[in-house]
């Protein structure tokens, strides 16, 4: 059988015993290395690996013993097997001495063949088995490591997800849950407590608490839940809301898989529960919101077709003036209300905006507190003082120089009062007929706003009060459960 050649070192003064040795010792198929004295014998084991040391123990300068005995200090020589060959007769002293100085046989001269043979045999296989065994360890220690790594890797990384699946959950308002089908026993985890509402060391889950928790409407997406997965169903998922111990009700959306066993029976169920409440808020906020936009989108049309269907003039550039006119009032207080995302709009800020395409300087005086208007309010008050500024620019104060306007306003008991007064301007004589502009004043301040409209046209110029409840609701509802806005008909209404 092939093996690893072993080093064998033979240590002699004399070069016939050495070549003896050589003889007896050549059918061991191993490697003899030969050295004359103690010192080159040193020089050969600090540059070769040896396994057995055949050693002369009479020798002049470095003896046996004394070699064996520097052998042995080396850490590295410290297990190397040594024979001793001895030429004279070896009393017990002698031997212990040997055996103290590292010797692990002696060989006597003469030398019989077959048993130094056998001897060198037995160390060198000796140490061909511990080299064997060494280096099988060395291959067990380096699988242990291997596969030690792996299983800490494994479990970092295993860590780390479970860490990251904790976090989902928690950001995600997500919990996981475990019923076995056989035995009817509940696992959930942290989340799922939290969703829930309840404390995982006072609350028992089980069927009968769990459909505690559940909004009585969907207590039979359960039951049917549990239908589906007898029937062979392996996968489930449904929305539902459950109502917490201190009342508030939750939306959740659960998802569940079955597993079954060889015989196709359902034997576990786990699953996944998401609370969804935000979602479902922020869906009826938006529903609410498309609703109201489309709302007020109908109402704006509305408004601008009553305009364009009401509005009276003797020549088209007139009328186009004047539809564009009252158009344009509403397109801007349109601006002003989605600037506050429909929140309101302050007075004084519908005023600049009619103010600004006259450009009228010291013309016009403002007094009057900040006054914050409903949207439905502001639309209307906005159309209002756009008819009057048009009426002013047209026949009043504001069509000469020389006129003034003071509009002045104040608040008392949610009750706004609102004065235009014009003075310097032209001649003013009582009307014998109402317009279109002061029908619909009329109309859109006291019948949709419950307010009043009151006019003095005095020959200095027009005195005009305008009263309007800021509390009152300007819309109404119908039995469908639509808002409709009154604007529209009372437009239709101011036409008559």
């Amino acid at each position: 059988m092939d093996h690893e050649k072993v080093n064998i070192l033979l240590v002699d003064d004399q070069p016939a015993k050495l070549l003896a040795y050589e003889v007896i010792l050549k059918d061991l198929g191993e490697n003899l290395v030969i050295a004359s004295s103690g010192r080159e014998a040193l020089e050969v084991l600090l540059k070769t690996e040896i396994a057995v040391i055949l050693v002369d123990v009479c020798m002049p300068e470095l003896d046996g013993f004394e070699l064996a005995a520097m052998i042995r200090e080396h850490p590295r020589f410290q297990k190397t097997a040594m024979i001793f060959i001895s030429a004279i007769q070896v009393s017990d002293i002698d031997r212990l001495r040997g055996y103290e100085m590292g010797a692990v046989d002696y060989v006597p001269v003469p030398v019989v063949p077959e048993v130094l043979r056998a001897k060198i045999k037995v160390f060198a296989e000796l140490y061909r088995k511990t080299r064997e065994l060494e280096r099988l360890n060395q291959e067990l220690e380096d699988r242990v490591r291997a596969r030690t790594a792996e299983l800490e890797n494994s479990t970092a990384k295993l860590r780390e997800s479970e860490q990251r699946r904790s976090m989902a959950i928690a950001a995600g308002k997500m919990g996981s849950w475990d019923w076995d089908w056989i035995s009817g026993d509940w696992m959930w985890d942290e989340g799922q407590y939290r969703i829930f509402g309840v404390n995982p060391e006072s609350f028992e889950v089980n069927p009968a608490n769990v459909q505690a928790l559940l909004h009585p409407d969907d207590v039979d997406q359960l039951r049917k839940a549990i239908a589906e997965f007898n029937k062979g169903a392996r996968a489930y998922e449904t929305e539902f809301r459950i109502i917490r111990p201190d009342g508030e009700v939750r939306w959740c959306v659960g998802t569940a898989a079955a597993t079954v066993d060889d015989s196709s029976r359902v034997v576990r169920v786990s699953g996944v529960t998401v609370d969804i409440t935000e979602r479902k808020r922020a869906e009826e906020r938006q529903n609410l919101l498309a609703r109201e936009v489309d709302h007020r989108a109908k109402n704006a049309l509305a408004l601008a077709q009553s305009i364009v269907r009401l509005t009276r003039a003797d020549e088209v550039k007139a009328y186009v003036n004047a539809v564009e006119g009252r158009i344009n009032a509403l397109a801007r207080v349109h601006t002003i209300l989605s600037l506050s995302s429909w929140q309101g709009a302050e007075l004084s800020k519908l005023i600049d905006e009619e103010l600004a395409p006259y450009s009228l300087g010291d013309q016009i005086v403002l007094a009057g507190p900040e006054v914050q208007l409903l949207p439905a309010t502001a639309q209307t008050l906005a159309l209002a003082l756009h008819e009057l500024f048009t009426n002013s620019a047209k026949y009043g104060a504001l069509s000469t120089r020389s006129g003034r306007l003071t509009i002045g306003w104040q608040v008392e008991d949610q009750l706004l009062t609102l004065s235009w007064e014009e003075s310097g301007g032209p001649l003013v004589m009582t009307p014998k007929s109402r317009g279109f502009g002061t029908r619909s004043l009329l109309a859109s301040v006291e019948s949709q706003l419950g307010g009043q409209a009151q006019f003095d046209w005095r020959a200095e110029g027009l005195l005009c009060r305008l009263q309007v409840p800021l509390t009152r609701k300007t819309a109404t509802t119908t039995a469908t459960g639509k808002f409709e806005d009154a604007s529209s008909a009372e437009l239709q209404r101011a036409s008559g």
